[in-house]
């Protein structure tokens, strides 16, 4: 069966930031912003998928209840850091298989300070209640830096290089409203930063965020009843999975390499499309190890290359591709269940000229890579034509 084009035709998001605000508040804030900038009245919603990690089953419904809308049907998501985009990738295929016209995808997170396996269930009951929990590095530090470890074992990188994503994509936060942190900071000072796990400082870790992100998917026939001539399409998507073998590869292994490739082979595949094609990218910066060590999962350059592209300067203004604009996950943020979202507002902000001072100019195609280890992996092509 032929798919149809995904449009995106609004999307919205709330500041990410630790705050008093009750879930559906921030909801509200984020659905509202796409469901504006869409133009569409919430009855022509078909169908809404809700991305969250902690809390009742039901939420995703309780935060439209608040909003007046109901009566839908209502898909509650969870998949860890890649939640969001898991909910997205529900409402594109609702909308290529031509089951919808116009759907909601939402996502959402409240979080406290202070590593995931302290507050998030699951983990809170498992590796949380160890007695010796308090006297060790975050379970998430010490993946992301053991893959670094082995890069740098392989291939030669430096926690220099490293380091250098951190000082870029915290040098684009300045530039970003809704970023947590929007402050510049040094190649000394990220090395000199408090060591989580060698070769993280605190500064190549994400923050925990409370905040919300929203997008409005619909087919392109609908989009042009609506007036808008020119829409955001999602070109290609994909998910994919951790394969036995993966875990072979050792910690590179486990923070998703394998599964990051396959899902990006099949993107470009569907696309018609490459790496080269790209101008903009949000990939999921959880720590700086994984935003290098992903350049070369998302082909843009060989295996082990990837110290060379942040030495270079070809992954920010000036160079082949601008990596994190929004500041990534580093600076923005990560309220698990918003980040898929919060990526997608940022591309369709990127390519219809909508991202103020952090605008990449002659933005046409955009790249989106949301992992969660567990494992799934998110990547989504769009082209503004």
């Amino acid at each position: 069966m032929a798919k149809r084009d995904v449009c995106v035709i609004g999307v919205g998001m709330t500041k990410f930031e630790r705050c008093a605000r009750d879930f559906t508040d921030l909801v509200r804030e984020a659905v509202s912003g796409a469901l504006e900038m869409s133009g569409v009245a919430p009855d022509k919603l078909e169908q809404a998928f809700a991305g969250y990690v902690n809390g009742m089953s039901t939420q995703g419904q309780r935060a439209l209840y608040s909003m007046g809308i109901g009566g839908l049907p209502v898909y509650n998501v969870h998949n860890y850091c890649s939640t969001g985009s898991t909910a997205l990738h529900l409402g594109y295929q609702a909308i290529a298989s031509g089951m919808n016209e116009c759907v909601l995808a939402f996502g959402f997170e409240k979080m406290e300070k202070g590593p995931l396996e302290k507050q998030l269930a699951g983990l809170k009951e498992t590796i949380g209640a160890a007695p010796d929990v308090d006297k060790k590095p975050p379970i998430a530090a010490v993946m992301f830096g053991d893959g670094g470890r082995q890069h740098m074992e392989k291939y030669g990188t430096t926690k220099e290089q490293f380091a250098k994503v951190s000082v870029k994509n915290h040098r684009h936060s300045v530039n970003n409203p809704r970023s947590q942190y929007q402050e510049a900071c040094s190649l000394e000072e990220v090395l000199a930063a408090r060591m989580v796990y060698d070769p993280l400082t605190i500064l190549q870790c994400c923050p925990t965020s409370d905040g919300a992100g929203a997008a409005i998917l619909c087919s392109e026939e609908f989009a042009k009843k609506r007036g808008v001539s020119r829409p955001v399409k999602i070109v290609a998507q994909a998910m994919a999975t951790d394969k036995m073998e993966d875990f072979a590869m050792g910690p590179l292994g486990m923070i998703g390499v394998g599964m990051s490739r396959r899902a990006a082979k099949a993107v470009y595949e569907q696309a018609g499309l490459g790496p080269e094609d790209v101008q903009v990218i949000e990939l999921h910066d959880c720590f700086s190890t994984n935003e290098l060590v992903t350049y070369e999962s998302l082909g843009l350059c060989e295996e082990g290359q990837g110290g060379r592209l942040i030495d270079e300067d070809q992954v920010t203004y000036g160079g082949k591709w601008v990596v994190n604009p929004s500041g990534g996950l580093l600076s923005k943020g990560h309220p698990l269940g918003a980040t898929g979202l919060a990526q997608c507002a940022e591309m369709v902000w990127q390519l219809t000229g909508k991202a103020e001072k952090r605008q990449v100019q002659g933005a046409r195609v955009g790249l989106q890579h949301n992992v969660g280890l567990g494992g799934a992996c998110v990547v989504t092509m769009y082209r503004r034509d």
